[in-house]
């Protein structure tokens, strides 16, 4: 928005005449209207009278910090877009850098101009494209001081995937700094560096720990699903979501106790005696493997602790006393195998 578009808007959000303005000002009427048209400028030393009149800063007055909303800055990246398939680049990248220049805080407009004229560098042959780096840099840098946390890290990730195609791997491995800790990004670009660099065991072990972390919040996604379906008592839904989550244990190699905690979980809602029976012997069975999967291949990568007896024990002790619940478990009352299988524990004690 240039000053005389400024001065109109907000001379209208006072229910302010030209005239009333150029009486208050001292100046012709006319000279409002030029200024407001564009064809003229108001003189320097009546641009704080201006903003005195209109209640704004000059800041504001001279549109230092304008804000573009969200379908205006669609607007002029389509149109970067649109010129890019048909003009020089050159061309484009003047008309682009004039109007972030025109709108120096509008972030946004900043943040998607740099983006879309760094994506033109790679997918259209531009003479000279070391040329326009600097520029390129500069905004993405200026961008990481945003109080945004999305604009800050979407400049970081460009200016990492800039160093990284330059092969600047530590200068890149910087920018990931950005990215917060619990940010998977972060990881994952780490290990993709890494690779890069021939750092291969280090990749690996990022790699695993993504999948690793990943299987534990899928699983846990699974399982908060299948809570909402027994809620809602939908039971075809929540044998559908522990069969996923069956599928899921069995991909990441979870082990065979969690697959059986978790259709015991089943079993128990539809109050079924013998699967309940199946589950739960399977369980006491397997809680000795139960950390089997720090031998698995796809883990090669990471150490885990390895269970102590006392934790195996502890497991076990828990699993019979939630078996001995009556409110859980009341409807397995009276059945045999089942007052031996937490019997049984009674004289191994």
């Amino acid at each position: 928005m240039q000053i005389g578009q400024v001065i109109r808007t907000y001379r209208k959000k006072k229910n302010m005449t030209q005239e009333e303005m150029a009486a208050r000002l001292g100046v012709s009427a006319p000279a409002v209207n030029k200024w407001e048209n564009g064809n003229s400028m108001p003189d320097i030393m009546l641009l704080a009278p201006i903003a005195r009149l209109l209640d704004v800063s000059l800041d504001t007055l001279l549109a230092f910090q304008e804000e573009l909303s969200d379908r205006e800055v669609n607007e002029l990246v389509r149109t970067v877009n649109e010129k890019m398939k048909s003009e020089d680049y050159a061309a484009v990248f003047r008309w682009a850098k004039k109007k972030m220049e025109q709108y120096p805080n509008s972030e946004h407009l900043h943040l998607w101009m740099c983006m879309t004229l760094n994506a033109g560098r790679i997918v259209k042959e531009v003479k000279e494209e070391e040329k326009y780096d600097d520029f390129l840099c500069t905004s993405f840098e200026r961008l990481l001081h945003s109080r945004e946390e999305y604009v800050r890290t979407t400049a970081a990730d460009s200016l990492y995937g800039f160093f990284m195609r330059k092969e600047q791997y530590e200068k890149a491995e910087e920018y990931l700094t950005y990215f917060s800790s619990q940010n998977p990004e972060r990881k994952r670009k780490q290990a993709f560096l890494y690779a890069r660099m021939g750092r291969n065991d280090e990749a690996c072990k990022l790699y695993e720990e993504l999948l690793f972390s990943g299987y534990q919040v899928l699983s846990t996604v699974l399982f908060s699903m299948f809570t909402m379906a027994l809620q809602d008592r939908d039971m075809e839904r929540a044998e559908y979501l522990t069969d996923k989550t069956v599928q899921l244990i069995r991909l990441f190699e979870a082990g065979e106790y969690q697959e059986y905690v978790v259709r015991l979980e089943l079993a128990q809602a539809k109050e079924n005696v013998e699967e309940t029976l199946t589950c739960a012997e399977k369980m006491l069975a397997g809680i000795g493997q139960i950390g089997d999967y720090r031998s698995v291949r796809l883990y090669g990568h990471l150490s885990f602790k390895e269970p102590s007896d006392e934790f195996t024990d502890g497991m076990q002790e828990k699993a019979i006393e939630l078996f001995r619940d009556e409110e859980s478990f009341g409807y397995m009352k009276g059945n045999g195998r089942w007052e031996e299988l937490i019997g049984l524990h009674k004289r191994r004690k």
